[in-house]
């Protein structure tokens, strides 16, 4: 893959999902009332803590619905995304809401160039990022060095359990049946372990005419991807030089990762399993301090 290849792929691939996801992410609600917080944000709140009046940077801000959030708790807020097609959306957005946020178009790993001298309280990503990251060593460097002394980063994500598992039917009697009776008998979907969970130097080339939210084709359906080892993402962080502060897993996710396994939960507008959701790590959240 020629270097910077991914980079025009997926950036390609998430123009193309702005204008689908402008339609899906719950804006008119948003705009509707100025208090409200996007499901994500409310969802991590009370790891996230009080930002009012901190410099935060929002790394893969896509369409801003998250930004406009961390804006309404009290920060600063610059978001940073490597789609021209997003930051469009997103400073449609924040102009609607009369929120005064900067947008920066930047890939991760250019952001601290991207933003100059610039460095932050809080380094905040959210949802379905870092799997396009193919290096994250490099990721967490990057987030190092955006981050002044003391400075906080808040990572919210999918469990690379979960991104490396397909939604499979069983095919024969598991003998085990007989002792654990609730094992997925045959011909019943249930999780199986059939991507990679470690970071691989290649990445996963899918191609999907639609997205998890809106209901729109995606122009360019093409993307790659990279999944990371909770073990290496822990060590990476720690590697760039940052305190572990909390790592917490959790069975929910934000979206129908699963197709057919997975039942939404409307008092937190999340999915989990339907049959046993102790079973599957869906999401984690890491926090970390630099030194």
């Amino acid at each position: 893959m020629p270097v910077g290849g991914y980079l025009h792929v997926n950036r390609s691939n998430w123009d193309s999902r702005a204008p689908v996801h402008a339609q899906g992410y719950g804006i008119e609600a948003l705009l509707a009332d100025p208090q409200r917080l996007s499901s994500v944000v409310e969802f991590d709140r009370p790891r996230l803590g009080d930002i009012a009046g901190l410099d935060v940077v929002h790394l893969q801000c896509h369409i801003g619905t998250d930004t406009l959030s961390l804006a309404r708790l009290g920060a600063s807020v610059t978001g940073v995304d490597l789609s021209g097609a997003s930051l469009d959306e997103a400073r449609r957005l924040a102009q609607r809401a009369g929120a005064e946020i900067e947008y920066v178009e930047s890939d991760v790993y250019a952001a601290p160039r991207a933003l100059g001298s610039r460095r932050f309280d809080v380094v905040y990503t959210g949802i379905g990022a870092i799997c396009w990251m193919p290096s994250i060593r490099r990721w967490a460097q990057t987030v190092a060095d955006l981050l002044r002394p003391g400075g906080r980063l808040f990572v919210r994500d999918g469990h690379p359990v979960l991104l490396s598992t397909l939604a499979m039917a069983v095919g024969a009697e598991h003998v085990d049946r007989e002792q654990q009776p609730w094992i997925t008998t045959p011909g019943t979907l249930t999780p199986g372990l059939e991507l990679p969970y470690f970071e691989q130097a290649e990445p996963l080339v899918w191609t999907d005419e639609s997205s998890y939210a809106g209901s729109g084709k995606v122009a360019q359906p093409r993307s790659m991807e990279w999944n990371h080892g909770l073990g290496e993402i822990v060590t990476a962080v720690l590697e760039a030089g940052l305190e572990l502060t909390s790592l917490t897993e959790h069975d929910s996710v934000p979206w129908d990762a699963l197709p057919g396994l997975l039942v939404l939960d409307e008092q937190i507008g999340e999915y989990r399993l339907r049959d046993r959701p102790e079973r599957l790590p869906a999401t984690f959240t890491l926090t970390a301090r630099r030194r």
